[in-house]
């Protein structure tokens, strides 16, 4: 296979592995997308493209709906995440590790394309919308699918926590990533990114995902696996004040008696906007 470029705006790369955090988030948002996908009204012998595959939970759920006589096609650009998502998928669906910019696949060839999570990890999202664009066949719609568009819901008893947190996971990013406040906050505008593709019929609709203790050990795993120690964690100690990180090591340890997921009033929320349009 030749080598496939980077193109990622947040660091990916083809050798990039984030497959765990990938899973965890597929499997706690489970109900929710499949619920998203159910309500595409996809119908048997559709082909569908879902650009940014990850490890490649969705595609099951794809299949499932454009079976017995449809196509799924699953591309990501980490060898990681492809080798997972050919592990997941049904032997029916095809998993290419390509760059999106430059997807190895005949124009006009999908009914549609699913790209959830993944325009905002572009330099050009814009390019990327009209590359996907240009797999659809006529009437064929592009769907885009962001989380976290409105500000997580993490510490509903400490507000004021819970914004310095978020702020200094923005400083994090932009200073590992050399990049500008636009260049985070860009992505809140995939409406206007629709728009200047030029699809017709456009519509949007955020939802909520939304888990309230008792936790079952799925969302339990991905809050404190992908959120607590991977998005969080020591490496936002140079951000956050003295006092801030300590009381965010409490919040987020397990053995201690303020742990977050063990209170009984914790409730965490998180946005997903789903963007459509026809070609």
């Amino acid at each position: 296979m030749p080598a496939v470029k980077a193109s990622g705006l947040l660091g990916d790369t083809p050798a990039r592995d984030y497959a765990h955090k990938l899973a965890l988030f597929n499997e706690f948002a489970a109900p929710e997308i499949r619920d998203v996908i159910h309500n595409l009204r996809l119908l048997p012998g559709m082909a569908v493209l879902d650009a940014g595959c990850g490890t490649g939970h969705a595609l099951g759920w794809l299949q499932e709906a454009v079976a017995p006589s449809g196509l799924v096609i699953g591309m990501d650009l980490a060898s990681a995440h492809t080798a997972t998502a050919r592990q997941l998928a049904d032997r029916h669906v095809s998993v290419l590790q390509a760059q999106l910019l430059h997807p190895p696949l005949r124009s006009a060839s999908f009914d549609l394309v699913w790209c959830a999570n993944t325009i905002h990890h572009l330099r050009d999202p814009l390019a990327g919308a009209m590359a996907l664009k240009g797999l659809l066949r006529t009437g064929g719609r592009l769907v885009l699918a962001q989380s976290a568009l409105v500000p997580e819901l993490v510490f509903a008893w400490d507000a004021g926590l819970e914004r310095r947190v978020a702020d200094a996971v923005r400083r994090y990013y932009q200073h590992r990533y050399a990049l500008e406040d636009n260049d985070l906050s860009a992505v809140r505008n995939i409406v206007g990114l629709a728009r200047r593709t030029q699809l017709h019929n456009i519509k949007v609709h955020t939802l909520m995902i939304e888990r309230i203790s008792p936790l079952s050990p799925l969302d339990h795993s991905y809050l404190l696996d992908a959120i607590f120690r991977g998005t969080w964690g020591e490496r936002l100690r140079p951000y956050l004040a003295g006092d801030d990180f300590a009381e965010l090591e409490r919040l987020c340890d397990p053995s201690h008696c303020a742990f977050a997921l063990s209170r009984p009033d914790f409730h965490f929320a998180q946005s997903l906007t789903i963007v459509a349009g026809t070609s």
